[in-house]
């Protein structure tokens, strides 16, 4: 399934700031990527920053994983995606009472924080390719040919699962067959 992105810009160097701390970073963030697409997007976890996961640097990524994810971001992001406790735990490999027992301001540990911001990582790129949430919300849901007929959310329990649709998604991007 390949999809078009509407009204593709000319590559802008100074679209995308190099220093985050000097530049505040709207709700809706947009960039222009080297790819001649126009990319937006809004971030998920909105308590870590305005900055849509997809788009946050490694280091960024590492300080929200030190600092923690809260039960609110996580509230965040299962209101963004629509998924269930059910939904979430599986794909964040933890059970269902994991999720549930934080209250609001709690942390959750390092590892599980790691992989909800990686969750929400593919869901915000996803969002940013699909340009529109339930349009994507429901291809990861829709078994696809690239992955043996096998649904793309059956994949994202795991690492190496994220990876592997992360990079169907940036095949989609790029308008090659997937």
């Amino acid at each position: 399934m390949a999809v078009k992105r509407k009204n593709p810009k000319k590559y802008n160097s100074n679209a995308v700031p190099d220093n985050p701390v000097s530049e505040p970073f709207l709700e809706n963030y947009t960039a222009y990527a080297g790819n001649g697409h126009q990319q937006s997007g809004a971030a998920i976890l909105t308590a870590i920053t305005k900055k849509p996961e997809n788009r946050m640097t490694s280091f960024e990524k590492m300080n929200a994983v030190r600092l923690g994810i809260s039960k609110k971001d996580l509230e965040d992001l299962k209101a963004k995606t629509r998924l269930d406790y059910d939904k979430l735990a599986s794909a964040l490999s933890v059970t269902r009472a994991t999720l549930i027992n934080k209250k609001k301001q709690e942390k959750f540990n390092a590892a599980l924080s790691e992989r909800i911001i990686s969750l929400a990582d593919i869901y915000s790129y996803g969002y940013e390719v699909f340009e529109d949430e339930d349009r994507f919300n429901k291809w990861m849901f829709r078994p696809n040919q690239a992955l043996g007929g096998k649904l793309p959310y059956e994949f994202i329990d795991n690492q190496f699962g994220r990876e592997e649709i992360k990079n169907l998604i940036g095949r989609i991007d790029y308008g090659v067959y997937s």
